[in-house]
Parts: C-alpha cells; structure tokens; sequence
C-alpha cells in the first residue's frame, strides 16, 4: 500500500509535461469532487518514450521488451464516520488484440482471446489474476479502514509493458530450425480509476484511460543469430489519453478469467486445419 502524503501537490493546471520520462499527459485544474466527497487533484498518464528492445541472445526464441505504460493519480479521500472499508486503486482491461508470429509460407502463429474476438464481451480483465478486479495490491491500490478523523491523502501508481518469448521454429515442429519472419502485434487498453465500498460494493469511477501498444518486427531467420531481427514502424508508441467523460465498466472487466488465463496460441498453417498449441487455463 503506498504511504499517505499530507501536502497537496502546488501545480493544479491542465498541463501536458515534457520530462525525463517524455511526453506525461496530466490533467489537474479545478479539483474534481465526486460522490462521498472522494476529490481527485492530479492523474498523470504516459508510455516511456523509447523504443521496444529484441533480445536475440536465445538460440530457441526471440524476446522483445516494449516500453512501459505508466499512470499515477493523486486522490483525497475525505473523513470517514462509519466502520467500513474504501479501496481505490486502478482496474485494467483490454478492448482489443491482434497477436500474429509468421513463419513465412508455412504459417502463423497467434495468441487469441475468443470471447473477445468474437464479439462476446466488450473487453476482458487484465487483472493480475489474483485480486480482481484490480491490476494489483502494491503500489495499483490504497485501502483506506473507517472510521478515519481526517482526509487521508495518496497517490497509487500503476505500469505495463509486454516481455515475451517467440520462438523461432514452428511451435508444432520438431525441427528447430528457424522459421520466423515477423512479428505483429496491436492490443487496446481501458484503465480505470475507481473507487469501491467494500462493505455496500459501491463502486465509482474517477478517471478513465486509453492506452495502445503496437509493434512490428521483421525477421530474417537466414541470417547469423543477433542479426536477424529488425523494428519496423511504429517507433514511438502514441500516448494514453485521459478521458474528459469517463466510461462505464463492462461486466467482464470485473471478474475471472483475465487475459492471461483466457488466451490462446493457435497454429494457422497456410493449407490445413488449425491447431491449438496451448490451450486456455481458465475454461
């Protein structure tokens, strides 16, 4: 749980920030009063102005780190009279996913979600698959325990980045022989800033994110290991934006199963039927 600050922050302006990190959104201004008298004074939102790093030191995958999405809010939570508990933390869900690995005329591989590409379900949970509905418990999160005398003030933070493994043969080979062409991916993200009563399981929302990361990567498996792949456009990831009017919370971003235990890794071959490589954990 992060510690609790007592000084407000000075600067309340609608601000855009260029610092170390790069291009931080923020939005302040007049302070924003919501129901229970839960004020939010600051949320800052950004994705690290850097490129996605490939790892090519594996003999049997490819790994690629991409910068990280990082948000942080500032909130006041005013005296609370009765025995009951607030947490206010962030909730992530993603909204959409495109997630291929080409291996050349032979195929491609791709990490699904079903429901959600099928339509089912606006968006699918990114909880860290323990304390839904939240990201997390350490820093993503603050529970405040009534009764209180006066105003505790915080901030809790959250980031994400991607940091897979591909692997250079074809996952339904027995050969180890390199395949990859290319990497694709696109994936959408909804974060919430929400605050919820334990007890009443009131639940409201103070700020809402959008957040993209998108990224190519050529390969050309003929060459000599750590010279193979290269990062194609877009560099620079586009920032988050910081919602005006916030938006409701789909059903489905509240509860099981997140991301993580819903997706799955198909074998699409060029001619044939596709294959599941790893199926879903959560079914």
């Amino acid at each position: 749980m992060p510690g609790f600050l007592w000084d407000c922050w000075p600067c309340l302006e609608i601000r855009a920030v260029l610092c170390a990190m790069g291009c931080i959104q923020s939005i302040g201004g007049k302070a924003r009063v919501f129901r229970e008298g839960i004020t939010v004074i600051d949320v800052k939102a950004s994705i690290d102005p850097i490129p996605t790093s490939i790892d090519e030191s594996s003999s049997v995958v490819l790994r690629y780190r991409t910068p990280h999405f990082r948000a942080s809010a500032q909130v006041i939570m005013p005296p609370i009279p009765k025995k009951e508990t607030w947490i206010v933390g962030w909730i992530q869900a993603c909204s959409h996913m495109e997630f291929y690995n080409q291996y050349g005329e032979q195929g491609m591989s791709s990490w699904e979600l079903p429901d959600l590409q099928e339509g089912k379900i606006e968006a699918i949970s990114d909880s860290d698959g323990v304390n839904y509905p939240w990201y997390g418990n350490t820093t993503e999160t603050c529970t405040i325990v009534g009764p209180t005398k006066r105003d505790s003030k915080f901030i809790i933070s959250m980031n994400d980045n991607f940091y897979p493994s591909v692997t250079w043969a074809v996952p339904v080979s027995e050969s180890n022989v390199a395949k990859l062409t290319n990497i694709y991916r696109d994936q959408s993200f909804i974060t919430w800033l929400v605050a919820t009563n334990t007890s009443t399981n009131d639940m409201i929302v103070l700020q809402t994110l959008h957040w993209r990361m998108q990224l190519s990567i050529d390969v050309n498996p003929h060459r000599p290991l750590g010279q193979r792949a290269r990062l194609r456009e877009p560099i620079a990831q586009d920032q988050p934006k910081i919602l005006s009017k916030n938006e409701p919370i789909p059903p489905s971003a509240l509860v099981k199963p997140n991301a993580n235990d819903a997706q799955v890794l198909m074998w699409r071959p060029k001619y044939g039927q596709p294959l599941v490589v790893i199926p879903p954990k959560h079914r």
